[in-house]
Formats: C-alpha cells, sequence, structure tokens
C-alpha cells in the first residue's frame, strides 16, 4: 500500500470543485508527468544513431532530428486514419524516409523500436512520484492519454489500475468515449472521476464534456482558452495534492 504523505496548508485560488464527489482520478501522463519534448528530441536522436548504422542513405537524406520530425508530421497529414496512433504515425514516417531514400523498408520495425524503448526514459517532474503515491493512497488511479507511452516500462505502473491509451482504445481525447471507457474500467460514473491534465483542451474541457470534475494543471500561468472554465487550476502537482489533502483551501 503506498504511503499517503502529508501536504501543509497552501492558498489555492477558489474554485467549484467538490472533493466528497471524487471516487476515483484520471491522469494525463505527457506533460503532466514529465517534460514530453526532452524525452522525443532525446529518441529521434537514438534513432537517428541507429540510421545511421544500419540505413546509412537514410541518414544521409534526413540527416538531423528536424528533418525527422518534419516527416514525421508530414505523415500526420498523410494518413489522418492514424491520428489516434502516435506509435503508428512514427513507424510509418520511419517506413516513408527508407523507402525515399532507398533503403529496405523493413527496416522500419526495428527503426521503431530503438525510437520506441528511448521514449519511455522519460524524467519524472520532481514531485511525481510524491503525488502518485498520494493519489494512489486515496483513490483508484487510471492513465488516459494520447500517446504511446508505457506506465510500466516507465516505472510507475504500480500507481495505476489501468492505463487507456488512444492508440490501444482507437479514438483520442477529447472524445468523450475515452474518458468514459476509462470510468467504466473502474466501476464509477464519469460524474465520480477527476481528471487531472495539463491540455486546457484535450484534458480539462474534454473531461467537462464527458461529465468529469477537471483539474487543469498550469505551471506556466497560460490564460485558459475556453468559455467553460475547469472546477480548479493548479501551477504544480504538489499544489494539486494540497488542494486534495485540505478541503479548506476552497474556502
Amino acid at each position: 500500500m503506498p504511503v499517503t504523505p502529508a501536504f501543509p496548508a497552501s492558498t489555492v485560488p477558489a474554485c467549484s470543485l467538490d472533493i466528497s464527489r471524487i471516487r476515483a482520478v484520471t491522469l494525463d501522463l505527457d506533460d503532466t508527468l514529465w517534460p514530453i519534448w526532452p524525452t522525443i528530441t532525446r529518441a529521434e536522436a537514438v534513432l537517428l544513431q541507429w540510421l545511421t548504422a544500419h540505413a546509412p542513405a537514410t541518414a544521409a537524406l534526413y540527416s538531423d532530428t528536424a528533418a525527422l520530425r518534419a516527416i514525421r508530421n508530414q505523415m500526420g497529414s498523410l494518413r489522418p486514419d492514424l491520428r489516434h496512433d502516435l506509435g503508428a504515425l512514427r513507424r510509418e514516417s520511419i517506413r516513408l524516409a527508407l523507402t525515399q531514400a532507398g533503403d529496405e523498408a523493413a527496416l522500419a520495425e526495428p527503426a521503431f523500436e530503438v525510437f520506441f524503448a528511448e521514449r519511455q526514459r522519460v524524467e519524472l517532474f520532481d514531485d511525481a512520484h510524491t503525488t502518485l503515491a498520494f493519489l494512489a493512497g486515496r483513490y483508484p488511479v487510471v492513465a488516459v492519454s494520447n500517446g504511446n507511452a508505457d506506465v510500466h516500462r516507465v516505472g510507475i505502473g504500480h500507481y495505476f489500475q489501468a492505463s487507456i491509451s488512444a492508440h490501444e482504445f482507437g479514438v483520442p481525447k477529447p472524445d468523450p468515449r475515452i474518458f468514459h471507457a476509462a470510468a467504466s474500467t473502474l466501476g464509477v460514473e464519469p460524474h465520480e472521476v477527476l481528471h487531472v491534465g495539463d491540455d486546457a483542451t484535450l484534458d480539462a474541457l474534454a473531461a467537462i464534456t464527458a461529465g468529469m470534475q477537471a483539474v487543469w494543471l498550469n505551471p506556466v500561468c497560460k490564460d485558459w482558452p475556453h468559455d467553460t472554465p475547469p472546477h480548479a487550476t493548479v501551477a504544480s502537482l504538489t499544489e494539486l495534492c494540497r488542494l486534495l489533502d485540505d478541503p479548506a483551501t476552497l474556502r
């Protein structure tokens, strides 16, 4: 059983969050528990090293990580049917690069595995483990992500009752069905779930639309871009724990 840490009282902006309703928590992963772009940049660099050794023509044609990212973005336009599966988009972009350079297209599979393994080597925010232990000590927790991180390979799977990814489920956030699937997995109703994530649209507003309460993680103080506000906004995972730990901060 995870140890539930104590959090000192803090000043949290007034909000409409009803803690008494919460029976489960769903969490976004990328940019909520770790910064995603340093991870992707490093994974693209490892991919380029692999291509240099195994597909030199492709490495010459796509000679830096910016070029690899550009063809990945191009694939997003070419294959909108794969918009829910970021791994498949990356794999097909590698296949396209190999084909354009005259290398063997079958190398796309091992090349992607090299990229994917590095993509799992995330660097969690300093307060991520403490926050996950706090949440898991109070609620069943489910990961809900459009990305392709594997919570078990990342090393945090023990905090989660389940993990629902867009590529496995078949539709991405903000589709309410992926949120409803998370609630169903835990045997609760959507209104009994609190969703936490960094994206105002794909996380907070989408969860509200799906009938959940939502806390927006907003560490850089962005302006809220929608008419319907989140139930609460926090600047850090630690502040989230303080909010849930002491309902008096809501007054």
